[in-house]
């Protein structure tokens, strides 16, 4: 049975409209040459609306695992251990938000394509977490949760008062990562770019941080018309990303999800 757009499974009376349909894959993507982006740190240091649309398209490892052997779990990787709400910290190390309300609390996020939402409406599920989503005036779709108690330890982990910010020792690990990814991954071959949200250097820094001890040191990319964003650069990292983030999801696109060949 489809997913609503809820993010649980209908009941006996069916809702009015279905996920949209996959966006068709994208015409290929043309390299940006050297000058094309300009890096400004290292990050080494350190309510319910209609269905959710669907899909358009260097250290070493340290898995000690040799190229070729995508098909065994990577420790930390997302096929590893059971998905928990704590996993939705990936999504705040990108461009998601909580918000609070009273005793509960709400997180949303804003994608620029229809497979992230199909996907991340599927993932929140997974968690036991209700969502929804509506298209924004720039042709975006806004994805919320419901406000719930479930999201309330997340919330006080990340919020000093309206500010966000990563929690004292931030990690990330391949369920979170892969959240993050879906939400504001852009494939650019041979690299990797992963969007942040916010306009605080200091928590692009802790983010960056978290990335480094994860094994992907990348460069924080000067804010542009999308935000600020960390470099993932070179066929090894971006290896050891597609390891952490497991298998591509059904709606995605192959040519957005990083390459585990």
């Amino acid at each position: 049975m489809p997913l609503s757009g809820s993010g649980e499974m209908p009941a006996a009376q069916s809702l009015p409209v279905a996920f949209p349909t996959p966006d068709p894959p994208p015409p290929a993507a043309r390299r940006r040459g050297p000058g094309g982006r300009r890096a400004t740190a290292s990050a080494g240091t350190g309510e319910l609306g209609a269905d959710p649309p669907a899909g358009d398209d260097a250290p070493e490892p340290v898995t000690g695992q040799p190229a070729g052997a995508d098909r065994q779990l990577v420790f930390f990787g997302a096929e590893t251990g059971e998905p928990s709400v704590v996993d939705l910290a990936g999504l705040l190390a990108g461009p998601g938000e909580v918000q609070r309300m009273g005793g509960t609390a709400r997180l949303s996020v804003v994608v620029d394509a229809a497979w992230r939402v199909h996907v991340l409406v599927g993932e929140l599920a997974q968690r036991g977490v209700r969502a929804s989503w509506a298209a924004t005036e720039d042709h975006r779709y806004a994805i919320r949760t419901a406000y719930t108690r479930t999201i309330v330890p997340l919330a006080a982990a990340w919020l000093r008062g309206p500010t966000q910010h990563p929690p004292p020792g931030f990690q990330l690990d391949g369920r979170r990562l892969r959240l993050w990814l879906v939400a504001a991954g852009v494939a650019e071959p041979p690299d990797f770019l992963l969007r942040l949200g916010g306009s605080d250097a200091q928590r692009w820094s802790v983010v960056g941080a978290a990335l480094a001890r994860a094994g992907l040191a990348g460069d924080l990319v000067e804010p542009g018309p999308g935000g600020a964003t960390y470099l993932i650069r070179g066929r090894r990292r971006t290896l050891r990303l597609a390891e952490l983030v497991g298998e591509r999801p059904a709606a995605a696109p192959m040519a957005a999800w990083p390459s585990r060949g």
